[in-house]
């Protein structure tokens, strides 16, 4: 694992968008198409920005989602659908991409995309981190073993009261409880991984992360074992974490 931390969310955004431009743009010229898994939620704001604007050959690209909520609807305010319609396909027109609807029967979506998803590798994984450590919605204490595609998962408290502060929903009764969530196993199945993890209140899941050993009560400590991950924080979120720890991730 890499850290690379920068001044402010806006720099980290950037940053990490040139990188995964390069992953995408190198994949595509060895293979001829890249396949592109994204993540969703405030703290990749900055990063969306940049990277719409990267020189990619979009066509080329066929992107997956991470993970969605089951039951909602594509035009809620917090629908992943919504946020990545939004954010990035209605704007770059990737040649094809893959959502997870939050409406159908879960365990036939989770079919599909998951036929679709095990047809190939996926290059590049955007990968966030969670305030309780969380990678997608695999919430602590997470399966590590688990080697489906994707799965249903019942959201923890910390994780719905995240949503909360970021002001997805209005209070805990409008949240959903549950998601369909990409597994570790599959996360870890990306040849690269980028995870961009901006703001104080990422810190603490930062110093944990960097930290600890690997445990299911941090997932994001699985990460380590990638062989091609690079995390990308902000002076806010590495401030929990000590320069000798830093050092060793530079």
């Amino acid at each position: 694992m890499k850290v690379k931390v920068f001044e402010t969310a806006k720099e980290v955004g950037a940053a990490a968008a040139k990188q995964a431009a390069a992953k995408l743009n190198a994949t595509i010229a060895e293979k001829g198409s890249a396949r592109l898994l994204l993540s969703t939620g405030a703290s990749q704001f900055t990063f969306f920005e940049s990277f719409v604007k990267e020189d990619v050959d979009w066509s080329k690209v066929e992107m997956f989602h991470l993970d969605e909520y089951v039951g909602i609807s594509d035009e809620h305010p917090a629908s992943f659908n919504k946020y990545l319609r939004e954010r990035f396909i209605d704007i770059v027109h990737p040649g094809k991409y893959h959502l997870i609807s939050g409406q159908d029967d879960p365990e036939e979506t989770i079919a599909k995309i998951s036929a679709l998803l095990s047809e190939r590798k996926v290059d590049l994984g955007l990968i966030g981190i969670g305030e309780n450590g969380h990678i997608a919605f695999n919430d602590p204490p997470a399966d590590f073993d688990d080697a489906r595609c994707y799965k249903v998962v019942n959201l923890s408290d910390t994780c719905i009261q995240q949503q909360l502060h970021e002001g997805w929903f209005e209070n805990e009764d409008a949240a959903f409880k549950q998601a369909i969530s990409m597994t570790c196993q599959k996360i870890m199945d990306c040849e690269t991984i980028i995870s961009v993890v901006p703001y104080k209140v990422k810190a603490q899941a930062i110093v944990d992360t960097l930290t600890k050993e690997k445990t299911n009560l941090v997932p994001a400590t699985l990460l380590k074992e990638h062989a091609d991950v690079t995390v990308y924080c902000d002076k806010a979120s590495a401030s929990l974490t000590d320069a000798a720890t830093l050092a060793k991730f530079a």
